[in-house]
């Protein structure tokens, strides 16, 4: 089918069956282009929370993102276009780590990423996301805290709190973003001196000291249109994001800081996957009862704290 009959049929069975379609900035273009919403984990989170009439949810992101709205919203289906649409940083953090951390470091609180599964989520204090980890952190009182599963965003917040930040896993990482190298980024600088070089905190921290701006998603979305006149950039992200800053920013030009930094997880879903999910209702999210109260807690702590 083209874009045109794929579109008609997947805003047919949305009518048909109350849905609504919330896409992460990383997905594909088209995807990105037809979904209800486009944003990042936090964001997708809110309004997840806001869809009162909706009776289904289509998360075309990854599987921790879906559960995420799921454990938000349990009154709703929650589908996932594609099995196979992972976050292998989310498997990088193993529940005996996190039992491991509490006996080392009893009474210290756990944050962790909402990049985990719930099963984690459901063992931590509270959840944080790449825009107000800093904000969690600096929020709960103690002046130590575990921070999982991303190292380059536990330096970051590092490098941006008082406290003692303990990263666990040692070496979490995204696949994407630790492919951003300083020495390209220079070179890409000296070809492009009027750029501004826009990064996400989950790249090595050598990275975020040589950018003019960190940020996630959504912060670097919002600082292109509000905060700066600059009409070049660098970007150090995942690749997805370029079809938005280009869509709502025309006459500006967005250089990617690694023609490879893709996400294989978010590139799963297509229209097709999306059309077959809402056509058949699959992949629906389900969360063990003993485990969905407490990974909601450990969200909704988080809301509260950056409400």
């Amino acid at each position: 089918m083209s874009f045109k009959e794929f579109t008609e049929k997947i805003n047919r069975l949305k009518r048909e069956k109350k849905a609504v379609i919330l896409a992460h900035n990383y997905q594909l273009p088209e995807v990105q282009d037809i979904a209800d919403y486009v944003g990042d984990s936090i964001e997708l989170g809110r309004r997840a929370r806001e869809e009162e009439e909706a009776k289904i949810l289509v998360v075309s992101a990854v599987d921790f993102m879906a559960e995420s709205a799921a454990l938000l919203n349990p009154d709703k289906k929650v589908l996932l276009p594609s099995r196979y649409a992972n976050c292998p940083m989310a498997e990088m953090l193993q529940i005996e780590d996190i039992k491991l951390w509490r006996r080392r470091y009893p009474g210290i609180p756990i944050v962790l990423y909402v990049n985990t599964h719930a099963e984690a989520k459901a063992r931590c204090d509270v959840c944080c996301t790449s825009a107000n980890a800093v904000e969690v952190v600096n929020a709960l009182d103690s002046d130590t805290v575990i921070f999982g599963p991303d190292y380059n965003l536990a330096e970051y917040v590092q490098q941006n709190t008082d406290k003692k930040i303990i990263p666990i896993p040692e070496r979490g990482f995204c696949l994407a973003h630790v492919l951003f190298v300083k020495e390209d980024i220079l070179i890409l600088k000296e070809k492009y001196p009027e750029a501004l070089v826009l990064v996400h905190p989950e790249c090595t921290l050598e990275v975020q000291q040589i950018a003019d701006f960190i940020g996630s998603t959504s912060q670097i979305l919002r600082y292109v249109k509000r905060t700066t006149k600059a009409r070049k950039f660098i970007i150090g992200t995942e690749d997805g994001i370029i079809h938005r800053l280009q869509k709502e920013n025309p006459g500006r030009e967005f250089i990617t800081a690694h023609k490879e930094a893709i996400c294989p997880g978010m590139k799963i879903n297509t229209l097709r996957l999306i059309y077959l999910s809402l056509r058949e209702e699959r992949y629906p999210i389900t969360i063990p009862k003993p485990i969905a109260p407490k990974a909601r807690r450990a969200l909704e702590k988080m809301f509260e704290i950056t409400s």
